[in-house]
């Protein structure tokens, strides 16, 4: 790491990096209302604009290179899909839920709509769903798909962490404009964490300190 991590997820280090040490493993995938898994375990979930990166993170997170599909066809990920962290199917620790790309303009509009009452249908009254990470394009900040997703987590009252992805590839003064205009877009947002997340899956930037995040919020919980 290029500097230490901020003080709250110090003591949440290792036990992320040990979390995501552990086995990890495709369990479920849901392309309908029907189709959704028992809750069982905390799970977290992933969601973000089409081609935003979300694959190529869980790979990164997990430390794993094909876990999740990368594709650069955007709109590829169809379904909910859920993988055992932690221990094997039925003994793991968490879930971890890769959502479909939202934003994607070539899909059909009855297409779109229905992974959205897909989406919603996963997230009202899913108990065991601790947080969903949003993930945003860091070398553009927040695009209205972005604001219009966290806006309907805010009215169903869904608890969301936004992650700014690929700033790699962005200049530090992008990054400044960037990383200020992500923060002033979760001002007076109900359900939005007040904490940005900044990470590179090419890098491995922010990759600890999501997984100390993600320790802290099991701790937190009582998981």
């Amino acid at each position: 790491m290029s500097s230490p991590p901020p003080d709250n997820l110090a003591p949440f280090m290792e036990p992320g990096r040990l979390l995501f040490a552990g086995p990890c493993e495709f369990i479920w995938g849901a392309a309908e209302i029907g189709g959704l898994p028992p809750m069982g375990p905390p799970e977290i979930a992933f969601a973000g604009r089409s081609n935003v990166g979300k694959s190529s993170f869980v790979n990164a997170l997990t430390g794993r290179t094909t876990l999740a599909r990368v594709s650069h066809t955007p709109g590829r990920t169809q379904q909910l899909n859920f993988f055992a962290l932690g221990g094997p199917p039925g003994a793991e620790k968490m879930r971890l839920v890769d959502m479909p790309g939202y934003g994607y303009a070539a899909v059909s509009k009855e297409k779109s709509n229905a992974w959205m009452r897909l989406m919603q249908s996963f997230l009202s009254g899913r108990a065991t769903l601790l947080r969903v990470f949003v993930l945003i394009d860091g070398r553009h900040g927040p695009k209205p798909p972005d604001l219009e997703t966290m806006t309907a987590f805010d009215r169903a009252a869904v608890s969301y962490q936004v992650a700014l992805t690929k700033l790699d590839e962005v200049k530090p003064a992008v990054r400044a404009e960037n990383i200020a205009a992500t923060l002033a877009a979760l001002v007076k947002r109900p359900a939005a964490h007040p904490e940005i997340l900044l990470t590179s899956s090419r890098s491995g930037e922010g990759v600890a300190e999501f997984r100390a995040t993600i320790a802290r919020l099991l701790s937190e919980r009582g998981a």
